[in-house]
């Protein structure tokens, strides 16, 4: 399993935030893909995930988690966290 790194930063953006666990310049193209937002609906409803590809590399890391803004900013923190950690499993 990879190891998990700690959200960067949260920040409000629209109706969301956006819990950053890597620096976006880190990847050549960021997706949304619809299988991560499945397995983060498990986690809290409404959330989605933007993995990124990495520069000069195959490999897809998630990038954000983006939390709904009625679940608070300190919940979304935990909630992007355990997602990423279901991702991993």
């Amino acid at each position: 399993m990879a190891q998990i790194p700690e959200p960067k930063t949260v920040e409000l953006e629209d109706e969301y935030y956006h819990v950053r666990f890597r620096d976006p310049d880190e990847f050549s193209e960021i997706r949304t893909p619809d299988w991560a937002a499945e397995v983060a609906e498990e986690i809290e409803t409404g959330s989605k995930v933007r993995t990124g590809h990495r520069k000069g590399s195959h490999d897809w890391d998630v990038q954000s988690v983006l939390i709904p803004e009625s679940v608070g900013k300190s919940d979304a923190r935990s909630a992007a966290k355990r997602i990423v950690e279901k991702l991993n499993e």
